[in-house]
């Protein structure tokens, strides 16, 4: 992924709870004719597995992707707030500094995880999977839904999915939160984004540029 140096993102703590909380992911990987795959599915973080990590999921069986999948690099792509950002949001744009050094942009967040997939064939290991996004994605609801992993219908769900972990070797992270331009107009462009995606992007930069100002002050 193209970053440049001042939209990085290298915290790891940042970066996983990017994924937990935005883990509908894309998954990418090449096929044995090298033509790429992809799968848009959930992705889950399993920290203690690897050394950077791994993340665990799983795929419908019919879906012709999972074969090409096991021991292949793979990259899981996930995607975060993002918005179309107008000249116009920058505000006096009359200036030597303004309508003619300025253009369209678009302002997003995403990270990018690189690692080796490795299919899970003990039925034990993919109930676990299965319980295990069960209850992330219920915790939330006001009466959790329960995952029986050790029924009849569960086990014929199993039979019908592929599981795998992918063993993490790189993770990158893109914040292009308008950092390359001064920070009064950061603050005049965040202020002016004013629908529910953009105010997510809004609020990223200005949390961004509030942590670039505090840094600034104690050095």
């Amino acid at each position: 992924m193209y970053v440049p140096s001042h939209f990085t993102q290298t915290d790891p703590g940042t970066l996983q709870v990017f994924v937990r909380t935005h883990s509908f992911a894309t998954l990418v990987s090449a096929g044995d004719d090298e033509v790429p795959l992809a799968s848009h599915l959930p992705l889950l973080i399993d920290e203690p597995l690897g050394e950077q990590g791994a993340l665990v999921g799983h795929l419908a069986r019919a879906n012709p992707h999972w074969p090409a999948l096991d021991g292949r690099t793979t990259l899981a792509i996930f995607h975060g707030p993002h918005a179309y950002i107008s000249p116009t949001r920058y505000g006096n744009t009359s200036t030597p500094d303004g309508a003619r050094h300025v253009v369209p942009t678009w302002n997003y967040t995403a990270v990018h995880v690189y690692g080796t997939c490795h299919l899970e064939h003990d039925p034990a290991v993919i109930l676990a999977i299965l319980e295990h996004y069960v209850e992330f994605y219920e915790r939330g609801q006001p009466t959790p839904w329960r995952f029986h992993a050790d029924t009849p219908f569960a086990r014929r769900l199993a039979a019908q999915v592929v599981a795998f972990r992918i063993d993490i070797a790189r993770w990158e992270g893109t914040w292009k939160l308008g950092q390359n331009h001064a920070a009064e107009r950061r603050a005049r462009t965040a202020a002016a984004l004013d629908d529910p995606q953009a105010r997510a992007i809004a609020e990223l930069m200005q949390a961004t540029l509030s942590s670039q100002q505090r840094a600034a002050r104690r050095t």
